[in-house]
């Protein structure tokens, strides 16, 4: 063992930089590192699950909580290991690499030409995309979960007892570390999503939105391993979560043996582990629970909290994200306001709450406790809620309406010189349609559609009609010299930015648009869909005969979906009509910058407090304890996200905006009440008192020991 004056000594030999020793920026650039690789991955994580993996609302909402959860269970594990066994440095290296293994895996799994993929770009065998996606999941939580509560007490472990001033302020740094790499991490991974790649089938570019994350993470390892020589090690010396669990765990099974009136009664239910354990861990174990008692109610909030990532982020892609002309800066569109609101919020609002608000209500005399903060913070979020429901509503009355399981939609795009009539037998409905025009959708209960009947000029057609329920269907019309042409193009998904195109033109074309190309499309055929970005715009090209037209294409809103018919090829200039598939957004994504103004500030007076009451409220070795605490509250709030989801079955998502906001506020009253009848603890006072009490006792055994060796010498 090193004694005192030894680590003393070698402590003052490390390097140290204006009063800091150096090892603390190897683990703050770490952390950077680490936060920026898991919330950049985070970012668009629920996005790859809607668009890449083909997954509803419900089920991305579902998975990415269940992944979220598992990350802030994970940090139990990492303690135990940590504390019992491998020490902390030991802990952040092994399941760094683990960690570093699961976002490479990740990136692989992104990859479209992995497997092969189906006319609109998505992935063929998905089973192996989702298979790899689990698995990377599953090691990313493990890591980033297990390394949680080992980084920032790793950090502190390198300061001496006199440095408590550096200790300090090392957690601010470290605290506006893990700041910047979100924010960094969630403006750059959806720039690296937007952009198009892979060699058959152009798709987002998951690999490269994972990759860069999983870049980031092994450079996180490498910077925590250069530091190694310089950084204080401090070896395990037994998990005192085992000894807490173990001293609760006898006490109650010593209560219940003795239940006889022959027992003196307790003051405490805890006393009755005094037989076995010292005074000192009962004391230190009935403070800890007495604050984990408190965070009975606290997983609720993060139900709410973390919804920014599910929920929130899905209502956004029903949004128009075009910030250009709104703002004075340029905001690039597939830059999610969600995803860069919050943390920018977080750097500007903490010194602010901390240097002007809580003095400001200090000087109005009003005793603004911890418990009165957080309870305040749980009031803010479910009005954050209250707020996102008010902007649902406002973007349910601009939605388009799909059809439902026994319903088609059709819509008639004519494509000829002449107008054409059509009639939906039997006898349901008729429509005339102009020439180069075309119709809305038209909705029709699928199995009483029989046939059409078509008109145009002097000729007539009737066709037989078979169409799959829940699905959009495109026909196109066109009168020829022969007679009544016809084409239909099924749409059987919807997702967003689509754009297909109709050759209406005598000969092949090849058409490209941007940097995707459609394929060579032969006379009254169409291409493939294919996904772009909103409020994009972009050349359109066609090469017929060998000789390309071109022409600019209208910019695209967000959300919608458009059928491009290529008509003419005049000189180099291509001429195109325009049919309207879905609407564009048009409630403006601004909209929801009051949900995340009010869900920021109260994350500030919640989170940030929650934790200086946790450590302020924690015996001197037990601070990992309620760490631990802490963070599986937001893991069992991400659980009751999934369980509220699933039991509600509202087919309204303003609805479930509006539960959310009511059980949260609910469980704010009752917080509010057990934090009424909280005594706030001492727990300096608390521990110079049994330091005290185990020095007089100490003295006592002395005293006694001495005077059976005395009356031992006088036999």
């Amino acid at each position: 063992s090193i004694s005192r004056s030894e680590e003393k000594d070698s402590s003052s030999s490390r390097p140290s930089c204006l009063g800091y020793p150096l090892s603390i920026f190897f683990i703050v650039i770490n952390e950077f590192c680490e936060r920026f690789s898991y919330y950049g991955m985070r970012a668009v994580l629920v996005l790859y699950f809607k668009y890449f993996l083909q997954w509803d609302d419900n089920l991305s909402t579902a998975i990415y909580h269940t992944f979220v959860a598992l990350c802030y269970l994970t940090p139990i594990l990492g303690a135990l290991i940590a504390d019992s066994w491998l020490g902390k440095f030991k802990t952040i290296v092994s399941l760094s690499i683990v960690y570093t293994i699961g976002q490479a895996i990740m990136s692989v799994s992104s990859i479209n030409d992995l497997t092969d993929h189906n006319r609109d770009g998505s992935p063929d065998n998905v089973s192996v995309h989702i298979a790899l996606s689990m698995i990377g999941l599953i090691l990313i939580a493990l890591g980033t979960g297990g390394i949680k509560p080992c980084v920032s007490a790793f950090g502190g472990d390198q300061f001496e007892d006199h440095q408590e001033k550096q200790r300090t302020r090392f957690f601010s740094i470290f605290y506006l570390s893990i700041n910047a790499g979100s924010l960094l991490s969630t403006i750059i991974t959806p720039i690296l999503r937007a952009q198009e790649c892979g060699i058959h089938s152009k798709q987002r570019c998951y690999p490269l939105a994972f990759g860069v994350p999983a870049a980031l993470m092994a450079v996180a390892l490498v910077v925590f391993i250069v530091g190694s020589r310089m950084y204080k090690k401090v070896q395990p010396q037994g998990n005192i979560m085992i000894q807490v669990s173990k001293c609760i765990g006898f006490a109650i099974k010593n209560r219940f043996r003795h239940r006889s009136k022959e027992f003196p009664k307790r003051e405490h239910w805890l006393d009755w582990a005094s037989e076995k354990y010292d005074k000192r861990l009962i004391a230190q174990t009935k403070m800890v629970l007495k604050v984990l008692f408190l965070y009975i109610p606290l997983p609720m909030f993060w139900a709410l909290f973390d919804q920014q990532g599910s929920r929130w982020t899905l209502q956004a892609t029903t949004m128009d994200g075009n910030f250009v002309g709104y703002f004075l800066f340029f905001f690039p569109p597939y830059i999610h306001l969600q995803q860069t609101v919050n943390p920018i919020l977080i750097i500007i609002m903490v010194p602010v709450v901390d240097a002007l608000v809580y003095p400001l209500i200090k000087k109005c005399k009003i005793n603004f406790t911890p418990l009165r903060k957080i309870t305040v913070g749980m009031f803010l979020a479910s009005l954050a809620f209250v707020a996102a429901a008010l902007v649902q509503v406002q973007i349910d009355k601009t939605l388009p309406v799909f059809p439902a399981a026994g319903q088609s939609q059709i819509k008639i795009i004519n494509l000829g010189t002449n107008d054409a009539t059509v009639q939906f037998e039997p006898k349901l409905q008729s429509v005339d349609v102009k020439s180069m025009k075309s119709t809305g959708y038209m909705t029709f209960e699928t199995s009483q559609l029989r046939s059409l009947n078509i008109a145009s000029g002097n000729k007539t057609i009737n066709a037989v009609v078979k169409l799959p329920g829940g699905s959009r269907h495109t026909l196109g019309v066109k009168n020829t010299a022969t007679g009544i042409d016809v084409k239909w193009v099924s749409l059987l998904t919807f997702p967003r930015y689509i754009l297909m195109f109709i050759n209406n033109l005598p000969d092949a074309v090849n058409v490209t648009m941007g940097d995707t190309s459609f394929g060579i499309l032969v006379p009254l055929s169409a291409s493939n869909y294919n996904l772009f970005p909103g409020g994009r715009q972009d050349k359109i090209v066609a090469i017929r005969n060998s000789i390309p037209c071109s022409v600019t294409s209208k910019a695209f809103g967000f959300g919608s979906a458009y059928t491009i018919v290529i008509n003419r090829c005049v000189g180099d200039t291509l001429n195109v009509t325009y049919s309207e598939d879905i609407p564009p957004n048009t409630v403006h994504m601004a909209w929801q910058i009051p949900q995340y103004f009010i869900l920021t500030c109260a994350e500030v007076v919640f989170s940030v407090t929650g934790l200086e009451f946790s450590y302020s409220q924690a015996p001197s070795n037990m601070k990992a304890v309620l760490q631990a605490g802490w963070l599986l509250t937001v893991a069992v709030g991400n659980i009751i996200v999934l369980i509220v989801a699933g039991a509600s079955k509202l087919s309204e998502q303003w609805a479930e905006y509006v539960l959310f906001a009511a059980l949260l506020l609910a469980v704010c009253i009752i917080f509010a009440v057990m934090a009424y009848f909280y005594t706030y603890t001492d727990v300096n006072e608390i521990e110079a008192q049994l330091d005290e009490e185990e020095k007089k006792q100490a003295k006592k055994d002395q005293d006694a020991y001495e005077k059976q060796s005395e009356a031992v010498s006088q036999m």
